[in-house]
């Protein structure tokens, strides 16, 4: 080797790209951290777009496994379903969730939390379809139609929705009960039901849950009912709701897309 290209090279600075990805890997790393290591390539791809970063997807996979950064993946708890006889009733939505307004779709389901102290919990979710916003939502010990109805309420409460609106919900006794019925029609709100044993009739509000497990419920463990509660308020008003883009959304988070929709209104 030539005694010049030796001394060249030890003395190079580092080059341009060199510069470039590490300015980039600190930002993918900023925001990998803020997502509570939620966020994979994609949205973190997205993000950077948005922030001004010309970068290709591609590119941020690379420097993402050579980091050795992942996005957490934790497959959801799967109660047993019900083997008892169950009436099928009018399926309204018939799994079409487009909307044109918000306040026009929405859908209601409950899932199932542990504590160490209390033992199972339950979180009754309201989304509207339009913004993929969880507008109404209540916890609680025991799984009731008073669980149901107060996320309803909730709801209704921070929408102030229109007579007419549709409220998909599936065949659980807690939505099928006199109680929650009676409610819908004071409200003036149509029911609609998914099929017995199809989740894809209320994939949407499935795909929270289970998005929710993913990202929160599944990487901590909740000491007792109160504690639970904290993270799941924390999770949805200021994560899910405010923070956390959605590819269906065209990358805005529930709470842009809603405030889109009303600066039109």
């Amino acid at each position: 080797m030539p005694r010049s290209t030796y001394y060249q090279a030890k003395s190079a600075g580092e080059s341009s790209l060199a510069r470039e990805n590490r300015k980039l890997m600190q930002r993918i790393q900023t925001l990998y951290t803020e997502s509570k290591r939620r966020y994979g390539a994609p949205k973190i791809q997205k993000r950077l777009r948005k922030e001004g970063f010309m970068v290709s997807l591609k590119r941020v996979q690379q420097l993402m496994r050579r980091a050795n950064l992942r996005s957490i993946i934790v497959k959801k708890y799967r109660p047993q379903s019900s083997q008892g006889p169950v009436e099928n009733r009018k399926n309204v939505l018939a799994q079409d969730f487009t909307t044109t307004k918000i306040n026009q779709k929405w859908v209601a389901d409950i899932t199932y939390i542990h504590t160490i102290k209390e033992g199972w919990c339950y979180l009754a979710s309201v989304m509207d379809l339009c913004t993929r916003k969880i507008i109404g939502y209540s916890f609680s010990r025991s799984m009731t139609t008073e669980l149901a109805l107060k996320a309803l309420d909730n709801a209704c409460v921070n929408q102030n929705p229109e007579p007419g609106l549709i409220l998909h919900t599936d065949l659980g006794s807690q939505y099928t009960s006199h109680e929650f019925e009676k409610a819908i029609q004071e409200k003036q709100i149509v029911h609609s039901f998914s099929k017995k044993g199809c989740p894809y009739d209320n994939a949407c509000i499935e795909s929270f849950h289970a998005t929710l497990k993913k990202e929160e419920i599944h990487q901590t463990t909740y000491h007792d009912f109160n504690e639970a509660r904290r993270a799941l308020f924390q999770y949805i008003e200021g994560w899910y709701n405010r923070s956390r883009i959605h590819s269906c959304l065209d990358y805005l988070t529930p709470q842009e897309a809603e405030d889109k929709f009303l600066k039109v209104a």
